[in-house]
Parts: C-alpha cells; sequence; structure tokens
C-alpha cells in the first residue's frame, strides 16, 4: 500500500520462507520487499499484519529489525494468544498481550499512510482476531472473501466462526458497487492458470459461488461448516 504522491508505503501480510524439509525459515521474499521498495524510492511506515496466520509465518518481526519500522495488527490478536497458549501449552512464557507488535488496532481506527486515510475494519470469522485496512476505493481483505470463482474462507481456526464470517461479508457487501476488494490467497480453483487478487463488490455479489448459492445466513453456515470439515490441515508454506 502506497501514497505515489508522497512516496510514503505500507508492507501488509509479509512472510517468511519456509522449507518444509528441513523445518528452516528464510527471508528471501521480505527482502524483496525491501529491495522493491528501495527501487521506488518509497519511505516505508507501516508493516501490517491482517490475521494470525495459520499458514505462514509473519515477517513483521524480522522486517521491523531490519528497519526499526513499527509493526501492528488488530487488537483481537490477543485472544487469539490466549486461545493458542491452551491449545499448544505453550508456557507462561508466551506473551498473550500482544506486546509482539507495536500497535494494536480498534475497529474503526483511523491512521495515515503518506496523505492517505486508512480505516481498519474488524474482519472475524476467517479467525477472531482478522481485519482488513480500507483507503480509498480499496479494501485489503485477507482472506474473508477469497476470488468469486473461490468462494469464502474457512472458518474452523480456533476462534473462527461460520455465523461471524456471514455477517462480516455483509458489512463488505454494504459497500459501493465500485470497491476493490484486495485478497491475500487464489487457490486457482478448477485448475485456473491465472493467479488473481483484486475484484469488486459488485463482482462478487453477481459472481460468487458461496453467496450466489447461499441467500441466508443459515445456509451459508450449513455449507461453510460441512466444507470446512472436510478440508484438511493447513500446511505451512
Amino acid at each position: 500500500m502506497s501514497d505515489p504522491k508522497i512516496k510514503k508505503c505500507a508492507i501488509i501480510d509479509p512472510v517468511l520462507d519456509f522449507d518444509p524439509n528441513s523445518g528452516a525459515t528464510a527471508t528471501h521474499s521480505a527482502d524483496e520487499l525491501l529491495d522493491h521498495i528501495k527501487q521506488e524510492k518509497c519511505q516505508l511506515q507501516w508493516i501490517l499484519d491482517t490475521p494470525p496466520h495459520a499458514d505462514h509465518f509473519s515477517a513483521a518481526g524480522y522486517l521491523k529489525d531490519k528497519t526499526g519500522v513499527p509493526t501492528g495488527i488488530g487488537e483481537k490478536v490477543i485472544e487469539v494468544q490466549k486461545l493458542w497458549k491452551d491449545i499448544y501449552n505453550l508456557g507462561d512464557a508466551f506473551p498473550t498481550d500482544g506486546s509482539q507488535w507495536d500497535k494494536l488496532f480498534r475497529d474503526g481506527e483511523r491512521f495515515k499512510i503518506g496523505n492517505m486515510s486508512v480505516e481498519v475494519l474488524l474482519t472475524p470469522g476467517h479467525t477472531l482476531a482478522s481485519i482488513a485496512f480500507l483507503v480509498g476505493d480499496a479494501v485489503f481483505i485477507h482472506d474473508t472473501i477469497l476470488m468469486p470463482d473461490g468462494g469464502t474462507a474457512r472458518t474452523d481456526f480456533a476462534g473462527g466462526s461460520a455465523r461471524v464470517l456471514w455477517n462480516c461479508i455483509q458489512r463488505m457487501m454494504a459497500l459501493p458497487d465500485g470497491t476493490r476488494l484486495l485478497t491475500g490467497h487464489d487457490y486457482r480453483p478448477a485448475g485456473r492458470k491465472n493467479p488473481l487478487w483484486e475484484s469488486t463488490v459488485a463482482q462478487q455479489r453477481a459472481e460468487n459461488i458461496h453467496l450466489q448459492r447461499l441467500k441466508t445466513e443459515d445456509a451459508f453456515v450449513k455449507l461453510r461448516e460441512e466444507r470446512d470439515r472436510e478440508l484438511p490441515m493447513p500446511i505451512l508454506h
């Protein structure tokens, strides 16, 4: 996310590279982001996470160490940390106060990237702590809604909820038709060759395979929960 007029920017959802065979992490992808920012002669202002991720490791801490730039995530991450502490027996050494980030954003809170005003939207359902960033005519929505041929995000993570996700999606669908929705993951269903990452509210209303088929909250919850029971555990990548 960048303000091209005054060359200020933020990184959203940076990841560490992960080798499943060795269990080793690396920083090639994160370093490429820094190289790109340098080439564009931008000044990095924020390093942002949308949800706590189940399928990759955030590079936010690494990038902060490299740049000194503050990190941010939604304030509900504290509740996710408490769940994870119990599930994974992490012990008292694991802090559950969100202190791994510099800023815990509230729903509706605003901040600036350059001269652009960014509004934080609480978007739970996929995870308990998911947030999105609304700036101008665009929303960075992580996995709340996938590309229209991919439907919607799974809700079987700790603290996730299909019913909460439905209500979150309705909030998104109430935005103006031309609002651009920038999605975090694209699984390229049905063998689609090219990756996609941008849709509009109007396109999602008209084409999303779940929203078209499921017109009521109860119908959506039924399909989403049945579908989630069949999904494998996420794979780190």
